[in-house]
């Protein structure tokens, strides 16, 4: 009777009794999550045991292995097998963590921390951090060297000379985007850039980099824009490169941020994290040639990049302290996000794609006539010239020629430009590998 009745009856019956067992289930599950809570506040051990099992599987925690990890990405998930094969790894090749602890290419008290914590269930085979010898080497020879050199005579509290302009044709907002960023880096100039004329094209990048190696400058930033809006980043480093092409995105100004908290003239501590490959290291090392190696403290001003996912957060922070052992933080801005394209080794090209063509010459009338009938003359050496059979000896070219061909015209487009990264839409594909 009972099982015809379920049949016969109508939809309204069949609705609320659906929602009687919805809300049956929900209360076994609040039962038993407060028995759950009765028990580990008993035994907290339990509770311990209950969170370090119970892990969700995110992207981030289950990012794929990359051979050039140098240190270990924190908040792993405990399935991930990254530490094990970074201790593989560590065991092949020998260690030069302690030979790199006495003979530091940073200065002593720098401002930069990053997040080398490892996860708890990693094994403790796997070490925290390791450099093999080629980057050790790479680091003690790259052009950020210098500013990291304790021997150098330059003064750490002076804050390197930055020049920060804008794409031709920049508008009011990109404008009010670069004054932001004046505050942010100290020892920062903005300088507008100067338009196209019918009478004279804009200086290329490459000039406004010698230039600006003539002042004394050892950076640049180019802030693009693209409808109104900017759109990306350019930061070259001074004399000789590299140049890092960085998608902006989410830009908010320090008006735009409620409560926000005014700016002081302090030099700011920088935070990097999570910058785990030699890539990341690069673009770290990178960022702090922007700063002054010794910060002001008493400004407490933090700057922090976040790297998730090979998405840069940046976000600038004045920290409070409440007691000894709580601290309270407070937005100054502004916070935009940057998303790496490429880094070349060397400086932008003086010669773009799109630079204008060479005025037209007018030939000679004996040229033009031997141009004319340069054909017929052929014909009476006896050399016939078939149009049909140059087309034939171009199809029956294999293809790879073909391609080598068009790169050498690219290459000869783009002269004294060496790509050391560049971003390609095929790496979205696999959405659990990072390259930073």
């Amino acid at each position: 009777m009972v099982q015809g009745a379920k049949k016969r009856e109508n939809r309204f019956a069949r609705i609320e009794r659906v929602r009687a067992e919805k809300r049956a289930k929900t209360a076994a599950k609040f039962k038993e999550r407060m028995e759950r809570r009765k028990l580990e506040k008993k035994n907290p051990e339990l509770k311990k045991k209950r969170q370090t099992e119970n892990v969700p599987m995110t992207i981030d925690n289950t990012r794929a292995y990359d051979p050039s990890m140098v240190t270990i990405p924190s908040g792993l998930h405990p399935k991930s097998s990254i530490p094990a094969e970074f201790a593989a790894r560590s065991k092949s090749l020998p260690s030069t963590r302690d030979s790199n602890a006495a003979d530091s290419s940073e200065p002593s008290g720098s401002k930069v921390t990053q997040d080398q914590d490892v996860n708890p269930a990693a094994p403790p085979a796997a070490p925290a951090e390791f450099m093999d010898p080629e980057h050790a080497a790479d680091i003690a020879n790259d052009p950020f060297a210098a500013y990291f050199d304790p021997d150098s005579e330059r003064d750490p509290s002076e804050p390197p000379k930055l020049l920060i302009t804008t794409s031709p044709y920049a508008t009011a907002p990109t404008w009010a985007f670069c004054d932001e960023l004046v505050g942010v880096f100290p020892g920062a100039q903005f300088f507008k850039r100067r338009k196209k004329t019918f009478r004279s094209n804009a200086p290329p990048l490459g000039t406004i980099a010698g230039w600006a190696v003539k002042r004394g400058y050892s950076s640049m930033i180019v802030v693009n824009e693209d409808h109104h809006k900017p759109n990306a980043l350019t930061i070259i480093h001074l004399p000789s490169g590299p140049t890092a092409y960085f998608k902006l995105t989410s830009v908010e100004l320090t008006k735009q941020i409620f409560g926000h908290a005014r700016a002081s003239p302090h030099y700011p501590e920088l935070v990097l994290n999570n910058f785990v490959t030699r890539l990341g290291h690069a673009v770290g090392r990178m960022f702090q040639t922007l700063f002054p190696p010794m910060p002001e403290f008493e400004g407490r001003q933090v700057v922090t990049l976040h790297n998730q996912r090979d998405f840069l957060f940046f976000r600038r922070h004045r920290y409070m302290f409440k007691s000894t052992e709580r601290t309270a933080l407070q937005e100054i801005g502004p916070r935009f996000t940057l998303k790496l394209r490429s880094l070349k080794t060397g400086l932008p090209s003086n010669n773009p794609l799109g630079a204008p063509m060479k005025p037209l010459e007018l030939a000679k009338e004996e040229d033009e006539a031997d141009q004319q009938y340069a054909h017929i003359a052929e014909e009476g050496n006896g050399e016939e010239v078939d149009d049909d059979e140059e087309v034939e000896e171009a199809e029956e070219m294999p293809e790879e020629e073909k391609k080598e061909g068009r790169k050498d015209g690219k290459k000869e487009a783009r002269k004294g430009e060496e790509f050391a990264w560049a971003w390609n839409p095929r790496m979205d594909f696999k959405k659990r590998n990072f390259y930073l």
